[in-house]
């Protein structure tokens, strides 16, 4: 006798898309979290105060036609959720250098301010974005429940992929430009993957860099209004979330997943059991590899995961936008050599000496004005490191670690904030607060496998079919996040459909047929919706907004 319909073990992204997809379809669901905090790497958590979100930085497909509009209205969400747009004028601003290129709204918009910069390089840019949208297309197309490749039977579907796809960006880019500025700009978004231009296959800089074609959008309440909404849908359609509860194992009878048992010994039983952990726990330590077959042992000791990074959370008192900051996101490089970012993160060996080769900025409180308190502005800061730095405190207590690891990230808290102090003068000098996240925080709050940030590192033999497939070779065992179709919000939220859709034999269609308008907001012009948002016009007297 089954316990529930479903466990779903852990709450990010892909697992909550998957268990209010199964609720809503009248299933008993219980999700189970490790965590005391829901969400994956859409959990935000609070320090000295000031709220941080170490995962969820902008959002694309909420446009009227979007993928992930579809999804949240069409789960049901409208409601509960609201985002406001960063500027449409600049939503990323790549800084190379001391050279500055803002990244707007609208492909041809891209593509014309680069003209614009770049006028002898017309028709390679032209080129290069006719491409990138094919790939685009051709991979929508083709999405399924082997994501990139599932529509290989049809190859003259998706022959541009085919024969561009798979090439690195590195030499992609060699068709259309060989100026070194330029190809810096168009490759400075693989911080939204994790692969360097020398890597990464072009079909996965093509479907993130697309993503945010039509815009990006930054939740109102920060990362935690995504699993919160989540959470509210579950809860209306009889689902159950528990926090605290961290899976042992799952249990198995004739190769079939029947249950889990918890930490506390407890058994529960099910039908059909997700897991939104890592493969490499879901496998490795959950199943058990005596209990897989060959082809799975090979693929998860063949494995190699994506890179980690140092996390650097601070707020301080500074007028952020007399400082030169809005609600777009910063991306800085020393050099015209982006690949240097993955370099560092490849580096075996410590990081005695290193040189940062440059970092990614964001504002929060002018994302979300709602959020400033006080005057004070918050601001996360990521740049690309490999876990093996770490590795030596990796089996120490994350509330008692030796001194040598904390005087190593007191070293390496300087370093970004002076990389930071460049890209914003004066701010290092108006921290009143700082914290950095290192990989062993990663794998501890978000329980990645080695702290990493994108599940499967996607390189070309790792995408597509030779990821890990939503369903499991354990009968009754599913698969959802960024090691399955694709990564981040959006590719973990489409696992969890795709899981979805496998235990109930149903179209998304019919998966998601909820209807409601998400409401979407400027960021750039909060006295449009000061009076909806319930806030004072003194609370955005910091944010540089002409409030009247």
């Amino acid at each position: 006798m089954a316990d529930v319909d479903t466990i779903v073990i852990g709450s990010g992204a892909g697992g909550l898309t998957a268990a209010v997809a199964l609720a809503r379809a009248g299933q008993q669901v219980l999700v189970l979290e490790q965590h005391y905090l829901p969400g994956g790497w859409c959990h935000s958590f609070s320090l000295e105060g000031h709220q941080f979100s170490p995962g969820v930085h902008y959002i694309g497909g909420l446009n009227e036609e979007g993928a992930m509009r579809r999804i949240y209205e069409g789960l049901g969400m409208a409601n509960d959720l609201v985002f406001h747009e960063l500027n449409p004028d600049g939503f990323d601003h790549i800084r190379v250098g001391n050279e500055q290129f803002d990244i707007p709204r609208g492909r041809d918009a891209f593509a014309d301010r680069l003209k614009e910069r770049f006028p002898s390089e017309v028709y390679g840019i032209d080129a290069y974005f006719r491409t990138i949208q094919k790939l685009a297309d051709q991979l929508s197309a083709g999405m399924g429940n082997h994501g990139i490749l599932d529509a290989v039977t049809l190859p003259w579907r998706i022959r541009t992929i085919l024969r561009h796809g798979f090439t690195s960006l590195d030499r992609f880019l060699d068709r259309f430009t060989n100026d070194q500025l330029l190809r810096a700009i168009l490759s400075m978004q693989a911080g939204d993957h994790g692969v360097g231009p020398q890597e990464v296959p072009t079909v996965i800089h093509a479907a993130v860099q697309s993503h945010y074609f039509d815009g990006a959008w930054y939740p109102r309440g920060g990362a935690k209004a995504i699993p919160r909404a989540y959470i509210r849908q579950l809860r209306a359609h009889g689902g159950e979330l528990r926090l605290r509860a961290g899976v042992a194992k799952i249990l198995l009878e004739n190769r079939r997943a029947i249950g889990v048992v918890l930490d506390d010994g407890t058994t529960i039983r099910a039908k059909s059991v997700i897991s939104n952990a890592d493969p490499a726990m879901t496998y490795g330590k959950l199943v058990g590899e005596e209990h897989l077959p060959a082809s799975t042992r090979r693929k998860l000791d063949r494995g190699k995961w994506s890179l980690s990074a140092l996390s650097l959370f601070l707020a301080a008192d500074i007028d952020a936008r007399a400082a030169g900051m809005d609600s777009g996101n910063l991306w800085y490089s020393k050099t015209r050599r982006i690949q240097d970012f993955y370099d560092l993160a490849e580096r075996p060996g410590g990081l005695d000496g290193i040189d940062l080769p440059g970092a990614f900025l964001t504002c929060t409180t002018l994302k979300d004005p709602t959020k400033l308190i006080q005057n004070t502005h918050t601001f996360e800061s990521f740049c690309f490191v490999n876990y093996g730095a770490f590795e030596k405190w990796a089996r120490t207590r994350v509330d008692n670690r030796p001194e040598d690891y904390a005087t190593l990230k007191a070293e390496l808290t300087e370093k970004m904030l002076n990389t930071i102090d460049i890209m914003v003068p004066g701010l290092k000098e108006r921290v009143t607060f700082a914290e950095l996240w290192t990989p062993l925080t990663n794998e501890f709050y978000c329980g990645s496998h080695r702290g990493n940030l994108y599940g499967l590192h996607k390189t070309a033999r790792q995408i597509g079919p030779f990821a890990f497939s939503v369903r499991s070779p354990i009968d009754n065992l599913y698969l959802c996040g960024a090691s399955t179709l694709a990564h981040g919000v959006a590719g973990a939220s489409f696992s969890g459909i795709a899981a979805a859709k496998q235990i109930l034999g149903v179209s998304r269609r019919e998966i998601l047929s909820a209807t409601g308008d998400l409401k979407l907001y400027p960021a750039e012009r909060p006295e449009e919706w000061l009076d909806e948002a319930n806030v004072s016009k003194d609370a955005l007297a910091g944010t540089g907004s002409s409030v009247s």
